[in-house]
């Protein structure tokens, strides 16, 4: 895969891609190929990107090719992912990607996480709209993450503080 178009959020450090207000979908890089998005006779048919729209709550795993993938469902804001918590941060309102970023990693410690599942990885993910297709996603905002491959608990939670909205989706590796 080519390297990664993103959207550089102004404080130097983080990526956001952004979303046309479906669900965000991190796939297994080698399964990319499987993912076909919106199809052309939408919303007759309502393929991959329907299944993705299917997921109820904030995180889910489906089939992509041989391998699972997570949606990132229910609030479709701007996410981008802080490798230093494992952590997938949805942007729902803040007033700057700096003030989100520091609330993300303020809260992430004492989250009342809602939902959780386990989610095994053997290789980098691509996080990307779900709605663009496999023959899109180098051309559109995506963000690959590398992550040591294993079994990982995932687990979701709405956070908030005076200021800030988000929901952050944390990987934890199973030892």
């Amino acid at each position: 895969m080519s390297q990664p178009y993103m959207e550089q959020s102004g404080d130097g450090d983080s990526f956001w891609v952004t979303t046309l207000g479906g669900p965000h979908i991190v796939i297994p890089e080698s399964a990319c190929q499987y993912w076909n998005g919106v199809p052309k006779d939408y919303p007759n048919d309502e393929g991959d990107y329907g299944r993705a729209c299917e997921v109820d709550g904030y995180i889910g795993l489906i089939d992509v090719g041989p391998e699972k993938a997570l949606v990132l469902g229910d609030h479709p804001g701007n996410t981008t992912f802080l490798p230093a918590h494992n952590l997938f941060v949805r942007w729902i309102a803040a007033d700057s990607a700096a003030d989100i970023l520091q609330a993300a990693t303020d809260v992430v410690g004492s989250a009342q996480w809602e939902e959780e599942l386990v989610w095994d990885i053997s290789q980098p993910v691509v996080l990307f709209d779900s709605v663009h297709g496999h023959d899109y996603i180098r051309s559109e905002e995506h963000l690959r993450v590398d992550l040591p491959p294993g079994r990982y608990t995932v687990r979701a939670a709405y956070a908030q503080t005076e200021t800030v909205y988000m929901v952050i989706v944390q990987l934890g590796q199973q030892i």
